[in-house]
Parts: structure tokens; sequence; C-alpha cells
């Protein structure tokens, strides 16, 4: 794992001291060495930072080919890269490196060109320059695991894996933030790509790739993968739910199996929920030295830890409990913030920044759940579509405005997923048309909230476009199906994975998620949703996978979420807002007063809204 920047063109006055500021930025991303390279002639600079994993002695970067023609600089892990090193030896490619993956992107650019990433099996972010051709190309990986932030105007093209290392670059210093994106974030908790914080800044959706021409710094992009869901009854006919599960089973172990590469010390995160568990005992059979790491917090209603142990001694794993106070979290909040250069509202990165602090002091890679959720459908508005859907078409507008503001009257209560919050929130999403239900679900102000909050008149379909344009792509018309499409081609991209690499790369910690391995994925897009989400029960074949492996008391407990009592701190004042950062020039400061005072006095729960603005004061734009 490391952190990668350059760039095309420019008129730096010093084009290597530019190079060497952004690269800076990247430090805490590869803390073990850094490298630049440079072609004045041509106007291209790469720069790297670098956290050993793979081959510690021969993959420095910017790695070159022995000619010098091909350079490339590369943040991430491909797991299948044995193979392909060896179908490109038999074709006569000859490598320099002893086991690096990133000579066998030189040499895949060679033999495919273009084709290059969808052979990769892995998590990727990576700018390659072809000298001869004079060209750069970037990808990113197919869900967007690694960041890939950039700026392209006439005659200059700049990357970097960080905001902040890409504004370094003098010709972007001066950009001024997004009103657009601000709205994106209010709208979602997040800002979704190709949306970037800063004017004339975007991030590289999950697969796609660029190419740059160095004669002028034009850039083409071009996606080379999309998930979308292909429902296959063949599946089903050909041997049913115990071949899909088995089926399930075998490719979630070898996708474990091919993550535990690793020259450096490895571990598991354990929460105690099916996922981890899944992942933790799989990983237990092929490395039994496997380590597994989980916190605990002193309250319980936010401590998994007896579930972690439970699922440990099940797993027969050496097990690091760390229990922090829910005072601790507060106290190291401004801190975790502080170093994003970018907001992003998921509350859960407090207790998974502070898991990546504890694991780090054992290892260097930690394996997590990440994508079950939004593969098999385990979230709990699964479990709202059909009351919403039947709502939707029975109850008169009159009798939905009442219920709405009856609701809204309800107690207010600060436990995590508290009854009343979770009516308020199903009633406010049924008052738009179904396309954008997940978004106003899941936000933190709906289209009249920030219509208030930004003082001007808002279109909820161009506030939700990508919301909308992933509804209207999913060829099936079931809510089930658009749902879990909504989740893992926006949510887990620019939500679940970014607060994940954040949260690791603050610590240095590689993140790795088998649930997103390629060879799983395309298995599990192939399964119809009622064999995922069935009678109430969610990742319903994910959990008949893994009956075999772990007992009944793990699969199927009770989900639970990974979060801190933001409301109760905000209520009780224990979070103080702080004061207007300059990101809310121009914002209705008294909506904001007003929404903090309603929260405090009981009379309503804003705490999303309330958290993601925090968020925003908190954040540091310079990312230091």
């Amino acid at each position: 794992m490391c952190g990668i920047c350059g760039f095309v063109g420019g008129d730096a006055a010093d084009p290597r001291a530019a190079l060497a500021a952004m690269n800076a930025r990247l430090a805490r991303r590869g803390p073990d060495g850094e490298g630049i390279y440079e072609d004045p002639a041509a106007g291209v600079g790469l720069a790297h930072r670098r956290l050993s994993i793979i081959d510690l002695a021969g993959g420095g970067q910017p790695m070159a080919t022995a000619g010098g023609d091909l350079v490339a600089a590369y943040n991430g892990e491909v797991y299948n890269h044995v193979p392909l090193r060896r179908e490109l030896e038999a074709k006569g490619h000859r490598f320099v490196t002893d086991h690096s993956d990133t000579e066998v992107l030189l040499h895949g650019w060679r033999e495919w060109g273009e084709d290059l990433p969808t052979r990769l099996n892995g998590m990727w972010a990576f700018a390659l320059y072809d000298k001869p051709r004079g060209v750069v190309f970037c990808s990113r990986d197919r869900f967007g695991k690694k960041p890939f932030f950039y700026a392209a105007r006439p005659g200059f093209f700049a990357f970097a894996s960080e905001l902040s290392a890409l504004v370094a670059h003098p010709a972007l210093a001066d950009a001024s933030v997004s009103r657009q994106a601000l709205r994106k974030y209010f709208a979602y908790g997040f800002l979704p790509a190709p949306n970037a914080l800063y004017e004339g800044t975007r991030k590289l959706p999950g697969g796609e790739n660029l190419l740059v021409d160095v004669r002028d710094a034009s850039v083409s992009r071009r996606r080379f993968w999309s998930f979308c869901l292909a429902p296959d009854e063949g599946l089903v006919s050909g041997g049913g739910e115990e071949a899909m599960a088995g089926r399930v089973l075998e490719l979630l172990d070898a996708a474990v199996a091919r993550r535990l590469m690793s020259d450096v010390p490895l571990g598991v995160f354990l929460s105690g929920g099916v996922d981890s568990s899944a992942v933790t005992a799989l990983a237990a059979r092929h490395a039994p030295d496997v380590a597994a790491f989980s916190i605990g917090f002193d309250d319980p209603a936010f401590d998994e830890s007896a579930k972690a142990r439970e699922a440990a001694a099940c797993c027969r794993v050496a097990h690091h409990v760390t229990t922090l106070t829910l005072a601790d979290a507060l106290r190291l909040m401004p801190e975790i913030v502080g170093r994003l250069d970018e907001p992003m509202g998921d509350v859960s990165l407090i207790p998974t920044a502070l898991l990546c602090r504890e694991t780090r002091r054992h290892v260097t890679v930690a394996l997590g759940g990440d994508g079950a959720d939004e593969l098999f459908a385990g979230y709990d508005p699964f479990k709202a579509l059909r009351a919403a859907e039947a709502y939707s078409r029975v109850a008169p507008k009159p009798l939905h405005k009442a219920l709405t503001l009856l609701a809204a009257r309800l107690p207010v209560g600060h436990g995590y997923m508290a009854t009343p919050f979770k009516i308020n929130r199903f009633l406010r999403g049924l008052s738009h048309p179904a396309r954008l239900w997940n978004p106003v679900w899941l936000g933190p102000l709906d289209p009249d909230g920030i219509a208030a909050l930004f003082r001007e008149p808002v279109d909820p379909e161009e506030l939700y476009s990508e919301a909308v344009e992933v509804f209207d792509a999913c060829p099936s018309r079931d809510m089930v199906d658009k749902t879990m499409e909504f989740y893992t081609r926006l949510y887990l991209q620019d939500d679940i994975l970014v607060k994940t690499d954040r949260a690791g790369m603050m610590h240095s910690l590689e993140v790795r998620a088998p649930f997103l391995d390629i060879e799983l994925v395309d298995y599990v897009r192939r399964i119809p949703h009622r064999f995922k989400f069935r009678r109430g029960t969610t990742k319903y074949i994910l959990k008949k996978a893994l009956e075999p492996l772990l007992p009944k008391s793990v699969i199927y407990r009770r989900k639970q979420g990974f979060g801190v009592p933001v409301g109760r701190w905000l209520a009780d004042g224990a979070l103080a807002m702080g004061a207007p950062s300059l990101l809310e020039a121009g914002l209705d400061a008294a909506f904001c007063q007003a929404r903090l005072r309603e929260h405090r006095q009981g009379t309503a729960d804003h705490r999303l809204f309330l958290w993601n603005l925090w968020v925003l004061r908190h954040a540091s734009l310079a990312g230091v």
C-alpha cells in the first residue's frame, strides 16, 4: 500500500520541487521509502511513497523497465501477479525483480496495452508512462478500493492518491471549494465519484482508465468494468441452494487465501459479525498463526468485544482486544477527522481508525469484511423495501403528510438505530419517488433541507444524479436489485472503501477485502436476489454457505453497526460543534443553529446533519 502522484505539462517554475511537495503530503501512506522520476523534455513527473509489503528488497518505485521506456507509479496489490508473471515469461518477457507485482504491470502493459486492467485481480491505482508512445496510462480498480484524484485543463494534467497532495501542485494552489460538491456531501454524507471537493478536481471512478497524451496533456476516459447484477436461473437449476452455497464458500476461501500474500506480518479484523468471522475462520485455515484484532468500548450499547471473543474462540486464533472508553474516542475524534483532506460523514470512521491504530501496533496488513453487506443484501433498508412499496401504493398524500408530522413528535432516542430514528427516515424517503428512496434514507439532509441550508432551489434529480443513474441503469425492475446496485456502485465505493482506506492509511496499515475478489463477485452477482434476502433474512445464501464453517450463534446473530454515540454527545454538549469554517460561507447559519437547538432540546433527531457539519468544521483541508 502506497501513495502516488505526478503530472504532465504545466508551467511550474521548479517541476521537481512541485513533485516533491505533492509527494511529501503522502508520507503516511508510505513511510518506508520514496522515489521520484522525471522526464523534463516531455514534462512528465511521477512520484511514489512506499509501504513495503511485497518484494521488500526489489519493489522500489517509480519502477522502470531495463531500457527505461516504461515507468510505473503504483498503489495497491495484484493478487494474481504470480500466474500473470508466468504467463508473461512464457511469452518471452524477462523479469528483473524476484516477485514484484509492480513489474508485472510494466510487462503486462507491453503485452496487453489498455486491456491490462481486465486481467488483474486486486486493488490498484496506478500511472504508467510509456515514453515511446508519449502517453501516461492511469487506472483505478473495479470497485475503487484505491483512491485516484486528478485535475485536467488545457496543457496540464495532475493526479494523486489524496486531494491534499493534488492541490499541493502550484497550478492548483488557488483551487476554490465546489458548491456543487458541498450539496452532494450533505445529500449523501459522502462525495460520490467523479465529484471532488475543489473546483476543477475529480475522482476517477472505479473501473475506469485514463489515457493522457504527453504532447498536449489531453485526456480520454474509458470504462473497462461496471458492476451489474445478472441473475442466472441456471445456477438454481444446476444444483440449487446447496450448490450455490458451496460455491460461495469455495470462492471466498480462495479469495482469502490470495489475500494472505505478504512479506510482512498480517492479521484480520474481527468484530464478531458474520462477515469478519468468516474471513477470520478461513484465514486461520491457511495461516494458523494469523492473529485477529478487535476493539471494544466501555458502553455495552456500542461494545461488540464479547461477540468477537466468541468468534475468535471458534476460529482458534490469537486474539488482541483493546478496550477503549467512549471518552477516549471523544478525545481522539478531532485528531482523526482532522486528518481527512476531504470530508466524509460516516461516523464509523472513528472506531475504524482506532481499530487500525491498534492493529498497526502488531501487523502491517489486515483483512476485513468490506463488501459482504452490499453483495449479499445485508443492510436494514432491504427489510423496509416491501413495506415501502406497499405503503407508496396505498397511502394518499394527505395521510402520508399527517403520519410524517406525527412521527416527528416521537420521543428522540440516541441509541444505535433507535426506532423513532428509523421511522422518521422511512417516512422521509417515501416523500419522494422510488428512485430517490435510498439516497434520501441514507443522507444527512433531504432536498428541502439542502434548499434551506444553501438558500437556493434544489432539483432532486440533479442532486441525486448518481443514484438516479444507477437506478435507471439497473436492468431489473425489482427494488431489491436496484438497492443492491445502489449500495454496491455508490455507497461501497465512495463511503465504505474511502473510510477503510483513510483509516488504514492514517496509521500506514494496508487493509484487504476478500469479499471483493473479482472471481467471487462475478459469481455472486449472478445469484438471484431471493437467495440473498429471503423472508426477512439478510445475506441468506452467505449464511447458508458458512454453516459448515461457523456455529449458528455466530452466523445468525443480530447485526450491529460499528459506531459511537454522536447523537447523544451532540445533544448533551460533550461534542462541541466548534466555530463555523470557511467552507460554510454562503450556508444559512440560522438553519444550522436551529437544527442544533432542536437536537439539544430533544424535539428532533438531527444527528446525521450535525455530525456531517461537525466533520466539515474539523476536517483539515491541508490533510496534515
